[in-house]
């Protein structure tokens, strides 16, 4: 299972190594949604939601469906800039049912909804689906998936469907706010390394070749054999062209283990990738790993735990996006919730599957960064 990102006829120099402020912020944001995902950062995020003023923790968590599962294509960006304000500048670009949909995406956990039009940078126009801003049927499918993820979804997707333009006002104010409140300051400290690794990643590239680069950025990485494509090793199938666009690698302290990918149609390609190295894991009793490895062995239960690693899911949703039946994807849960992989709660009429993160870490940092990127 791969994403491939075809790169033929691409020139050298459309192959692109650099730092963006607002990804990484959107980082420090995943990691302050999910801490369980970077137990590593523990420390720095109980710190700074200590130090947060009351309103800019309550904006937060209205709108970190953004970048709690999942991140906007949007907050990704595929032209870095210097600067935060800079790179805001170009999201506020972004026409209405573009923005839309690719929160929708992010808030709803639904692979239905793509970009209804190309960024500016696309270089041709695509089919657009029908928009949630002004077809009835698919306004009411983004309400009903927001409703099954829980009140708050629900209501931020209500918001933004009936006031697209406060809405991203509001969004990115309490961006600026985050920049003030604490990420101007981690981002001084994280500079240095993300420069470091850039002048690696550039030369690599300039004096030996994109494969060599690549194979820099992660194992996971690699150069197709005939030099064609690019194979991120994610578990889903996927695939998406850089033809005419360019790909660019943007490099982040604060995503780690994450390896994250932009490959919706109409946007370019964006591979952000961690800096650091993962920490080493603690042996378990080899009972546990069997059991578990067990449980793991069929794909679809993998396919599974990826998407429940993007947060809580529902059977429903589970079943729509892997186009299963309810009944089959009841019977893999079952099996990764007696290995102790998965937890279950009820949430009015929903059950909720949420990862038993823990306990997957306990199986090696091999797998868990696996089914993390």
């Amino acid at each position: 299972m791969t994403l491939r990102i075809d790169i033929s006829g691409l020139p050298s120099e459309r192959l692109r190594f650099a730092a963006s402020p607002l990804a990484e912020l959107t980082a420090m944001l995943h990691v302050l949604a999910e801490p369980g995902h970077h137990p590593h950062l523990a420390g720095w995020a109980g710190d700074v939601w200590a130090a947060l003023r009351p309103e800019l923790a309550e904006r937060l968590r209205e709108a970190e469906f953004l970048w709690r599962s999942s991140q906007a294509d949007f907050l990704i960006p595929a032209r870095p800039r210097p600067t935060l304000a800079e790179e805001l500048d170009d999201v506020d670009r972004i026409d209405d049912e573009t923005y839309v949909t690719a929160a929708l995406v992010t808030t709803c956990g639904s692979t239905r909804f793509h970009s209804a039009g190309p960024p500016p940078w696309s270089p041709s126009p695509l089919p657009s689906p029908p928009s949630p801003l002004t077809d009835a049927r698919a306004r009411e499918r983004a309400l009903d998936l927001a409703q099954a993820r829980g009140g708050r979804q629900e209501a931020f997707a209500e918001r933004l469907l009936a006031d697209p333009a406060a809405v991203r006002a509001r969004v990115r104010q309490t961006l600026e706010q985050c920049a003030e409140a604490f990420f101007d300051a981690a981002w001084a400290g994280v500079a240095v390394q993300l420069a470091t690794d850039l002048r690696l990643k550039n030369d690599l590239l300039r004096h030996q070749g994109i494969g060599a680069a690549l194979a820099s950025v992660s194992g996971a990485v690699t150069l197709a054999p005939d030099g064609d494509c690019i194979v991120v090793d994610k578990l889903q199938d996927k695939s998406t062209a850089a033809r005419g666009t360019g790909v660019t690698f943007i490099p982040s302290v604060f995503g780690r283990p994450h390896l994250v990918a932009v490959h919706a149609p109409g946007w370019q390609p964006v591979v952000q990738y961690p800096v650091a190295e993962p920490t080493p894991s603690e042996p378990v009793p080899l009972e546990t790993v069997s059991l578990r490895l067990e449980a793991l062995a069929h794909p679809v239960r993998l396919r599974l735990l990826r998407t429940l690693a993007r947060g809580p899911h529902t059977t429903g949703e589970l079943a729509h996006t892997w186009e299963l039946s309810p009944p089959e994807v009841s019977r893999h849960l079952a099996v990764l919730r007696r290995a102790g992989l998965l937890t279950a709660r009820r949430h009015g009429r929903y059950v909720r599957y949420t990862l038993n993160l823990p306990d997957l870490t306990a199986l090696g940092t091999d797998l868990l960064a696996a089914v993390l990127r």
